[in-house]
């Protein structure tokens, strides 16, 4: 295949900068497209050229044929989805192909069988990977899934069939209360994946949520470069992100490896991908999805790698063959990535809009920032409340730590609320600094964190108050000072 000369993004914020870095580093020029409510966004202006997409702010980043028409005006020869959006569309990867244009990401029939849970769990288990205990087929019948529900027995998730990031899903511990609940989870499913299909498995109690991210070419090498601990989450969302995990015993994490890289050869997956796995207590691991793209948390197995993940699937794009071999791979220290979201945690996390006043960011050794604020940017409130992501790295995971909390300290962002102040009291929480955390350990935790960061915001707005002040002096009487 030729090598790739132009790629449109078909994304926007943090991930589009990202890819647009990736690109000018692999020489190849870069399109970034904007809504109405984007065009003042770093990315626009970073990429070497941009094209507005008109009509409904939501939808310009979903409409494909628009994305296409652009990326074919533009002479782009391939297109990268970033994360959500179209992503993990089977059909814009089609009608990209279609058009003679290259998709950056896995083959279309990978991305609909990944993206429908059901028949992914059926192709998993075939090659011999472990899976929960549920329906093989998707449930829409109330009354048909409360007889299921009670044949597996109580607790038991609910799931939506064609849907991800923990949208459509509902855990029930009692008979009771599942017709409710289940109804609950379709509706959402319904609103957000278009179908309210769900499929109902046995609910782990306080698991680990564990990650491997497998990268494949077209050539049959399967590799994987090491887990991600995902289990610090928010109603299913994820909150933090490590790699490697903490506590894992080595024994379930080269089993997981194993697992993974199997399962992908098998079934002649190419392009990135993340297989996710819940492990229970006693250390069984159970499939849980497979994600056909970038993950939002790919810099942190970047970090202790130093693979370029963007840039690979690029060059995968372009049928170059694997660069490395597996035990090429080394991994290196600790990384933690706390998504920075303008939510407010005194407020039940709803999402916070406005302009960005003052944008005071961290440094230092082992510190990375992934995001698209400047200070004067305007947060818009119709896209994921997600602004940025803080990336730490040291040689143990005690280092990594400390480091976290020095650079969360640092970090100030003035105009919105933000979670920072609840990241920094995770990392002074003596179970983080332990390594000791399942699925459940903001729950356990959340009242006591929310509490301490409206003291931490308050605090916060004292010495930037004071700093902003002694600037303004500053600058008014012409002093050279050092700050």
């Amino acid at each position: 295949m030729k090598k790739i000369q132009k790629v449109l993004i078909a994304n926007r914020g943090e991930i589009a900068l990202r890819i647009i870095r990736a690109c000018k580093e692999l020489e190849i020029k870069s399109v970034a497209i904007f809504s109405e409510v984007d065009v003042e966004g770093i990315w626009v202006r970073k990429a070497d050229e941009c094209y507005p997409i008109m009509g409904d702010v939501v939808q310009a980043y979903l409409d494909y044929s628009k994305i296409i028409s652009i990326a074919k005006k533009a002479e782009c020869d391939a297109i990268h989805p970033g994360y959500g959006f179209l992503s993990e569309n089977a059909d814009f990867a089609r009608a990209c192909e279609e058009n003679g244009i290259i998709f950056i990401g896995p083959k279309p029939e990978h991305i609909e069988l990944f993206g429908d849970k059901m028949a992914s769990k059926v192709a998993m288990k075939k090659v011999g990977v472990p899976v929960l205990e549920g329906t093989d087929e998707p449930i829409i019948d109330i009354e048909e899934g409360a007889k299921i529900a009670k044949q597996i027995g109580f607790p038991v998730i609910i799931k939506a069939a064609f849907g991800g990031g923990g949208r459509g899903m509902r855990i029930v511990r009692e008979e009771k209360d599942f017709k409710e609940l289940f109804e609950s989870a379709s509706n959402e499913a319904k609103k957000y994946f278009g179908r309210g299909e769900a499929f109902i498995e046995k609910y782990v109690e306080n698991p680990r949520h564990i990650e491997i991210q497998v990268i494949a070419d077209k050539y049959g090498n399967v590799l994987h470069l090491g887990e991600r601990d995902c289990s610090i989450q928010r109603r299913h969302q994820k909150v933090i992100e490590i790699a490697p995990s903490p506590r894992l015993n080595n024994e379930a994490r080269k089993e997981l490896y194993r697992i993974a890289t199997k399962a992908m050869f098998k079934l002649g997956y190419e392009s990135v991908g993340t297989v996710e796995f819940l492990l229970d207590p006693d250390d069984n691991i159970y499939f849980i999805e497979m994600n056909t793209r970038v993950q939002v948390e790919h810099p942190v197995t970047e970090t202790i790698t130093g693979v370029d993940i963007i840039q690979r699937m690029i060059q995968i794009a372009e049928g170059d063959k694997m660069i490395f071999l597996q035990e090429e791979i080394n991994f290196r220290g600790y990384s933690i990535e706390f998504r920075i979201n303008a939510e407010n945690p005194q407020k039940g996390f709803m999402p916070s809009v406005g302009t960005v006043s003052k944008y005071l960011t961290p440094g230092g050794p082992g510190v990375r920032l992934d995001s698209a604020l400047y200070t004067g940017y305007k947060v818009p409130p119709n896209y994921d409340s997600m602004v940025g992501k803080l990336i730490v790295w040291a040689l143990d995971w005690e280092g990594a730590v400390k480091k976290a909390k020095r650079a969360l300290d640092e970090f100030y962002i003035e105009g919105f609320p933000t979670n920072i102040p609840l990241h920094r009291e995770i990392v002074r929480d003596q179970d983080f600094k332990d390594g000791v955390f399942t699925t459940n350990y903001l729950d356990t935790k959340m009242e006591l964190f929310t509490l301490h960061s409206e003291d931490n915001i308050k605090e916060e707005e004292e010495k930037v108050a004071k700093l902003t002040q002694l600037i303004d002096t500053i600058n008014k009487n012409n002093i050279k000072a050092r700050i």
